[in-house]
């Protein structure tokens, strides 16, 4: 195992070098409660915004900081600060909404975009039928999050769709990968580390990841 950002250690997989999966015990102890299915939708969402806190916080460790001086009730001293502006968060709706508040309470002064793509249940190919964010800034880092991914297709899509809007630096940010998804985003995107806090075992099907979670939008927002 090695350190990644955030100084937590990680355990990369052999088989997909673009994948850090998170080994903190908190995070493996929130993950555990997600995947029940008699979690109520409160706990669940309370959840997913714990676990987007705690993986935020992971992976932004390397961004660069600004030296300031700030008056103490003592005296003049100096320190670091991120620059919010520089860093921005991009859900994939609807999901990825879910994982918002808990980024935004770490790091409220983050730009928000959004990604509106939709799950062809036939193909499994992604729709897209919503793109808004700000515009890219020198050293801007944008961090796409998803609770789900699955197939990989959306991910894949979102990422392709913020380069050709000249976003250079991103970060994929999940909660639950199936290697089907990490291995398209490889293919796909090389270039584009995957945080997760966990790698399950497969898709079924029908595209859902086992042993998963269900879907998680429908968790969030009370649709199943």
């Amino acid at each position: 195992m090695t350190a990644g950002p955030g100084g937590t250690v990680f355990k990369p997989d052999a088989r997909f070098p673009n994948l850090m999966v998170t080994r903190h015990p908190l995070l493996r102890h929130k993950v555990t409660l997600l995947r029940k299915r008699d979690t109520p939708k409160k706990i669940f969402k309370e959840l997913v915004d714990e676990i987007a806190m705690l993986l935020a916080y992971e992976i932004t460790s390397d961004l660069a900081t600004e030296e300031v001086r700030v008056e103490t009730p003592m005296e003049s001293t100096s320190g670091d600060i991120v620059l919010g502006e520089r860093l921005t968060l991009v859900p994939i709706l609807r999901a990825g909404l879910g994982m918002v508040d808990g980024v935004l309470d770490l790091i409220p002064t983050m730009r928000v975009g959004h990604i509106g793509l939709q799950r062809d249940h036939d193909t499994l190919e992604p729709i897209d039928y919503y793109f808004k964010i700000p515009p890219p800034l020198e050293e801007s880092v944008f961090i796409v999050v998803d609770p789900m991914l699955a197939t990989g297709g959306s991910a894949s899509a979102a990422v392709s769709y913020l380069k050709k809007s000249g976003a250079r630096n991103i970060r994929m940010m999940c909660i639950v990968s199936a290697p089907e998804g990490v291995q398209r985003m490889l293919d796909d995107h090389p270039d584009v580390p995957v945080y997760a806090a966990a790698l399950d075992r497969e898709l079924n099907e029908k595209g859902y990841i086992l042993p998963g979670l269900g879907d998680a939008g429908d968790r969030l927002f009370g649709t199943d």
